[in-house]
């Protein structure tokens, strides 16, 4: 299988545009277009009968104690976690591709609100959740895709690893409100191929992008 996007190509900048937030000379950091990247996918082999879409940042801190503090850096030395941004599952093998925008387009507050999404797939939520628990104005259930948002004092530029499974299932055996990592334990036995494209983000305007 192959993955690309007009969004942006392997290993290259995503633009602000399909990005949480975008860099603020005055506030580090203001809201980006959040809208989804095109994707489109080949190659899948015989008896696909679904494909999943999953983009994870591998670079988030494992600790939050010099995240966006002034006066203090995110070292690139410390050890990274997984953070989900993404999460499709059920799409019909009929569907090789998605359309910028066609599952987020734009910031919703408190996250959007169901499972649901186009073509009958579902959507399980996103780390969004998680991180914004104790935040009075934004806190609710993130499900879908909201995009890169690293801390602004990161040292390390972040990767963003979309990949897209093909599966021998029509539907994954979850219910309800379900996590990344969740729907990757479902797969396991029943990826029949996938393949990723990878882009890069940061806030911090002394990282270089290249």
């Amino acid at each position: 299988m192959q993955v690309t996007s007009n969004s942006f190509k392997d290993g290259e900048r995503i633009p602000g545009e399909f990005a949480f937030c975008r860099p603020d000379e005055a506030a580090h950091v203001c809201l980006g277009g959040n809208r989804n990247p095109q994707l489109a996918w080949t190659g899948a082999p015989a008896g696909t009968k679904s494909f999943a879409v999953i983009c994870v940042d591998p670079d988030v801190p494992s600790r939050g104690d010099d995240v966006n503090q002034e006066g203090r850096t995110v070292p690139a030395s410390l050890p990274r976690v997984d953070f989900f941004h993404w999460v499709l599952i059920d799409l019909p093998a009929s569907v090789t591709s998605i359309a910028a925008g066609e599952f987020s387009n734009g910031v919703t507050p408190r996250g959007k609100a169901e499972p649901a999404a186009a073509h009958g797939a579902r959507q399980g939520i996103n780390d969004y959740t998680g991180w914004f628990a104790s935040d009075r104005d934004m806190s609710g259930d993130y499900y879908g895709y909201d995009g890169p948002c690293p801390p602004w004092n990161d040292e390390l530029r972040h990767r963003y690893v979309f990949t897209v499974y093909a599966l021998d299932l029509e539907r994954l055996p979850l219910e309800g409100k379900f996590t990344g990592q969740e729907a990757l334990a479902a797969m396991q036995g029943h990826i029949l191929a996938q393949a990723s494209l990878t882009g890069v983000y940061t806030l911090n305007p002394t990282v270089g992008l290249s």
